[in-house]
């Protein structure tokens, strides 16, 4: 099975699985999702939904927020982690939006990661959520699962597994694939334990699931 194929079977098995995967993070506008999605790193989505509707609640717009003093994002976003370099972030980011973008976020991958704390999985997840174009979200469960299935080979450098990824999932598939993969990531293929493989629908396909089972049937026979 080449690694096309085997993709295009994750890609089916998991829309079974998961048909109305999407983003976890809550958000009505672009620069929220712009907000949101720095404050999740190292840290979790259900948090970072709580937060910002405190933040929202006193910075409801592009330019509230970047006029906004770095300090009193700070300790609004605290409970976040890594506080102060987000909130610097934030600040420089609605500042940057305010003044050269009238506000808007933009559509256009190379302007969203000219942007303060944006980098190319922030943008990807933009390109796709909010603007529907092909997208590749290589967070850690994208990047652990691929490693998993067989759709890359002991690589863990997020712009490398995006890479190798564009070559073999389709554009228009790319964007709710890797949502799913959150999903299986969280619920099944877990990272801090063991992953689940006895209810795993890509068991059959998962490289790493069929050579551990070869090992354990050779082991038996012995």
């Amino acid at each position: 099975m080449t690694k096309k194929e085997r993709a295009l079977q994750a890609i089916a098995l998991l829309k079974q699985a998961y048909p109305d995967a999407g983003c976890t993070l809550d958000y009505d506008d672009a620069w929220k999702l712009l907000v949101s999605v720095r404050l999740a790193a190292q840290c979790t989505d259900a948090r970072v939904n709580v937060v910002v509707e405190g933040l929202y609640a006193k910075y409801p717009t592009v330019q509230a927020l970047a006029e906004a003093p770095v300090e009193e994002i700070e300790a609004i976003v605290k409970p976040c982690g890594l506080g102060r370099s987000k909130a610097r972030d934030i600040s420089a980011c609605m500042k940057m939006l305010q003044n050269e973008y009238g506000g808007k976020v933009p559509d256009d991958f190379n302007a969203l990661l000219r942007l303060p704390g944006v980098g190319r999985k922030s943008a990807n997840l933009i390109m796709g959520d909010v603007f529907g174009k092909p997208a590749i979200v290589t967070d850690t469960h994208c990047i652990r699962l691929c490693n998993r299935i067989g759709l890359v080979e002991d690589c863990k450098d997020p712009k490398k597994v995006e890479m190798a990824l564009w070559k073999i999932i389709p554009p228009e598939e790319g964007s709710d694939f890797c949502h799913r993969l959150v999903y299986h990531g969280r619920e099944v293929c877990t990272a801090r334990t063991a992953p689940h493989c006895e209810r795993c629908c890509l068991a059959n396909i998962c490289r790493q699931y069929q050579t551990e089972h070869k090992k354990a049937a050779a082991k038996s026979a012995d």
